[in-house]
């Protein structure tokens, strides 16, 4: 229960500004129907409470359960079986990935199966590639140059709507449900297989698997000749409160079952290995099982509330904006994206991971703050997108080549740690709230939603590869300064204490 107090606390703190600022952008810019501000409001306290639960899930039986699965795999020292358990989690955890769904049912002219199934394939493939990586012990960035490229070859080839609809299936599959077993995986395999750059190699497996979604998606560009296309979806008409509960009621045995079906697989993944290798205490099997019932009833809750409440306030709040001026979007587009990554269950997952890992050498407070900003920057590029109806290519090529590029030159951790926070940052919030936001005021402004609004995630999933790097050459710099005094203090010390002897001899 304190666990659970403590975690209400961040959830708190996380939701309540997002949801302050669409309750004075409602009513300062054009009012939402009463009884949809009250859907909304209703999302904010599942929202809150999913969040916390899902938290608390996570740190108990997702985090843990993939870094004894991802140890064990290895320590076996079959490749073979490494691989195959890496094929079979991406795909399962993919296909099953609530926010996959969500982007699936906004394009309304591929079938959901089909992209589903493409994003589904893609991340597995790229499991494999990520795992093979840590074992051959290649180059995170080398690695990462060679996949990009690929990319844009194959981008230069499709019809121009599937460049912002393949970076947006990259950035929606690292959600809530794979990216802490992705994570911990990682940290368990690179633990088991060791060496100098073992903690380097903690990290940089969700950036490669995010890679796997855009190439399969553009994949599909290429073989599947309809042309990508969606719609802003239109606001629920409400006759009363119970009319709104009813929604909620409805909602929750669909997202329990979505839920279900994500986290099966891991569930039974995990019990095969418990009982077949892991052998892990019956007090420590029971506390993961408790940790995967409040994983379960916390996404469920956390997606009912964003879907059911938080994607029509998106998409009216848009249009919102947009109808008072194109540029106005800009603005508060950044400020939204600034609060939004508050309450990206995923990003805390994370920055958790990534304290515990550098042992405090990368705080959860700096690596926040760098997200934040990084967000603000990502919805701000977005918008402008939106209000000059720019191509997506204009901004992607430019800010990829300078992510590929610093990687050169910021401690090669930081590299990982950036690839990883792009997949995270762009997590269920952004699919649901976002890119709603970018739809309504691309309809709003007559624009092309397919060419204008979708690529939101993608630039959420993007700047961060600037950002976190910007901050490890930060890191490198103070580092080297601190270094060089050190030095010179050293220098000066020996110097006096010759002194001190020199003096002393003559003295005698």
């Amino acid at each position: 229960m304190k666990n659970f107090a403590l975690k209400m606390k961040e959830a708190v703190i996380a939701v309540l500004p997002i949801t302050a600022l669409v309750f004075i952008l409602n009513f300062s810019l054009g009012s939402m129907p009463t009884l949809n501000l009250a859907s909304f409001l209703v999302g904010a306290v599942l929202l809150v409470v999913g969040m916390a639960l899902y938290t608390l899930g996570s740190s108990v039986f997702m985090e843990p359960a993939g870094e004894h699965i991802g140890a064990k795999v290895t320590s076996t020292g079959k490749v073979w079986f490494i691989l195959l358990v890496a094929l079979v989690v991406g795909v399962v955890v993919t296909v099953a990935e609530p926010d996959l769904t969500v982007l699936a049912t906004q394009i309304g002219s591929i079938p959901n199966i089909v992209l589903i199934a493409s994003v589904g394939a893609g991340v597995g493939v790229f499991m494999v590639i990520a795992v093979l990586r840590v074992l051959l012990k290649i180059r995170l960035n080398a690695l990462l140059i060679a996949l990009y490229a690929v990319v844009f070859v194959l981008a230069a080839f499709v019809a121009e709507g599937y460049v912002p609809l393949s970076f947006d299936s990259g950035g929606v599959t690292t959600g809530p449900i794979t990216v802490p077993f992705i994570l911990a995986l990682g940290v368990g395999i690179s633990g088991a297989v060791g060496g100098s750059r073992s903690q380097e190699d903690s990290f940089g497996m969700v950036g490669i698997c995010s890679v796997g979604p855009i190439i399969a998606v553009l994949i599909l560009g290429l073989v599947y000749k309809t042309d990508a296309q969606a719609d802003a979806a239109a606001l629920t008409v409400f006759s009363d409160f119970g009319d709104v509960m009813a929604a909620y009621g409805k909602a929750l045995p669909v997202y329990l079952e979505e839920v279900g079906i994500a986290l099966a697989p891991i569930f039974v993944v995990f019990l095969i290995f418990q009982f077949t290798m892991l052998k892990l205490p019956v007090k420590t099997l029971l506390r993961m099982m408790i940790g995967a019932v409040y994983t379960y009833i916390g996404l469920t809750l956390f997606l009912a509330g964003v879907n059911v409440g938080f994607m029509q306030a998106g998409t009216f709040i848009g249009g919102a904006v947009a109808d008072v001026s194109r540029w106005l979007v800009i603005p508060i587009g950044a400020l939204i994206g600034s609060l939004i990554v508050l309450a990206e269950p995923a990003v805390h997952v994370l920055n958790r991971q990534v304290e515990q890992i550098t042992g405090g050498a990368i705080s959860r407070k700096n690596m926040l703050v760098v997200l934040v900003i990084s967000m603000a920057v990502a919805v701000a590029l977005s918008m402008i997108r939106v209000a000059t109806g720019i191509s997506v290519w204009w901004i992607l090529l430019p800010v990829y080549i300078v992510a590929l590029a610093l990687s050169f030159f910021v401690p090669k951790i930081f590299t990982a740690i950036a690839f990883d926070s792009g997949g995270v940052a762009s997590g269920p919030m952004t699919a649901t709230f976002l890119l709603p936001f970018a739809m309504g005021a691309t309809a709003e402004l007559g624009g092309s939603i397919i060419n204008d609004a979708f690529g939101t995630v993608a630039f959420v999933a993007m700047t961060p590869l600037v950002a976190v790097q910007v901050m490890g050459l930060v890191y490198r710099v103070k580092k080297t300064v601190a270094h060089r005094v050190a030095a010179e203090q050293y220098r000066a010390l020996l110097a006096r204490e010759g002194e001190i002897i020199e003096l002393e001899g003559e003295m005698s």
